[in-house]
């Protein structure tokens, strides 16, 4: 015990770490009111819509996804770098010109896919999913593409210009958003497509709500002889573009369990998966957490030369990782079957073995560190790109092997599998270039 107490005390106590933990309580308390918020709404979903509907639910929220992968870009993440870089450079006004260019070139990527996807709809239905009764539902959801982007887009840029009480709010205010209005609208309609709509409507709240945010923002902090550095479209899509390619083959990983039970098995099954990967994706939510404050400091330290700082503090963020995640973890695979059964209801018990794949993955994601971030905001996210690309098609392939078999344990075990090999690779990787990791596990330290 005393052990513990000690190492606690040590990173705490760390100044070089201390503005990451102090962002990253915020990020965390407001990760974990989204989880609680998700949750309460998911139980909600599935006592009094069924199964059925939170399986609608889980592959829209896929679809959705997967628009905005092609709709943002990759400049969700690219602009976590480039707005700390023109802050350390240049000036706020140079990062404000960087912002409003990306968000322009999002807009106009999302009216475009948006309406691609409106106007496949049926076909989207019919021939991807084999349920056409789904085609309106993805029509609807069609619409939504502009705001699910501008959300995503303006939550990450709030994080880059390091507004942690902005930042947790706006983590969130989708999950706040949508409860409330599966509440109002539960008691004003008896529809059984409630969710959905409180789903998509909060989306575009979210959107709009942080538009505005950043631009008073960046207007409050710019001063009128500010230096300015134009970024041409062409640059910003140049650091994109990998990042792009690294977020579509991290959807692969995520969500194609989501699809293909979707297309082979039927909507309950799908509902149970998706109970699985929000319970084990709880723990997720702490490498969020310290990330979501890790990420500008990684790219502020490495573009002003400080490599061992860096190293430091990506260090001690994957340590405070472990020590936080390990307990969650555990707990989940020992109570994980009681705790299906009284929250969700005893059908949902057969989302056990997935749920323990699912956390096994979880368990390697954390003790590896921010690799991903690490990567991105390094310079490195062509290599990035190609890892997780690799780990995509492992995922894929296994998927389309297991899910026929075994249906959401097949697609568990991909889950768990894939996300394994991204990890460990771009942790060889980090070593072999840099000559030391950011992941941490305790066993030298014990023994």
């Amino acid at each position: 015990m005393n052990y513990f107490k000690r190492k606690f005390h040590n990173l705490i106590a760390d100044e070089k770490f201390s503005e990451i933990l102090t962002g990253s309580t915020w990020a965390l308390s407001s990760h974990v009111i989204s989880a609680g918020l998700g949750l309460v709404a998911s139980i909600i979903i599935a006592r009094l819509y069924g199964a059925d509907i939170l399986g609608i639910v889980a592959v829209l929220n896929s679809f959705l996804m997967l628009a905005t992968v092609l709709t943002v870009l990759g400049t969700n993440t690219s602009i976590l770098r480039l707005i700390p870089e023109h802050l350390v450079k240049y000036s706020y006004t140079s990062a404000f010109r960087v912002y409003r260019k990306t968000q322009y070139l999002v807009i106009a990527c999302s009216m475009v896919i948006g309406a691609l996807f409106f106007f496949c709809a049926d076909l989207i239905a019919d021939k991807v999913f084999n349920k056409p009764h789904l085609s309106f539902y993805f029509a609807l959801a069609a619409c939504f593409v502009v705001f699910k982007s501008l959300m995503l887009l303006n939550t990450q840029a709030v994080r880059g210009l390091r507004l942690i009480r902005a930042f947790a709010f706006m983590l969130s205010l989708p999950h706040g958003l949508n409860l409330i209005l599966l509440l109002l609208l539960g008691l004003l309609v008896s529809a059984l497509d409630v969710p959905v709509y409180a789903q998509l409507c909060a989306y575009a709240l979210t959107g709009i709500l942080g538009w505005a945010i950043m631009e008073y923002a960046f207007k409050k902090r710019m001063a009128p002889h500010d230096t300015v550095h134009p970024m041409p479209t062409r640059e910003i899509l140049s650091i994109s573009f990998p990042m792009l390619m690294t977020r579509a083959m991290t959807f692969v990983i995520g969500q194609t369990g989501v699809i293909m039970l979707g297309m082979f098995r039927s909507e309950a099954e799908v509902g149970y998966y998706a109970i699985a990967v929000t319970l084990a994706t709880l723990t997720a939510f702490i490498l969020q957490a310290i990330n979501s404050m890790a990420g500008p400091k990684f790219s502020e330290l490495f573009h002003s030369g400080k490599i061992d700082e860096l190293f430091h503090v990506a260090r001690k963020s994957a340590k405070l990782i472990f020590w936080i995640t390990s307990p969650i973890l555990l707990g989940f695979v020992v109570f994980g079957k009681p705790l299906l059964t009284i929250a969700f209801g005893t059908e949902f018990r057969a989302a056990y073995p997935a749920l323990v794949f699912l956390v096994v993955g979880q368990f390697v994601n954390s003790i590896s560190g921010a690799t991903g971030l690490f990567m991105n905001m390094t310079g490195n996210e062509a290599v990035l790109r190609n890892i997780i690309s690799i780990a995509a098609i492992i995922n894929i392939t296994l998927n389309l092997l297991l899910i026929p078999k075994i249906g959401i344990n097949g697609s568990a075990l991909a889950a768990m599998v894939s996300l394994m090999c991204w990890n460990i690779t771009t942790l060889i990787y980090i070593k072999m270039k840099f000559g030391k990791t950011t992941g941490y596990f305790p066993l030298p330290e014990l023994l």
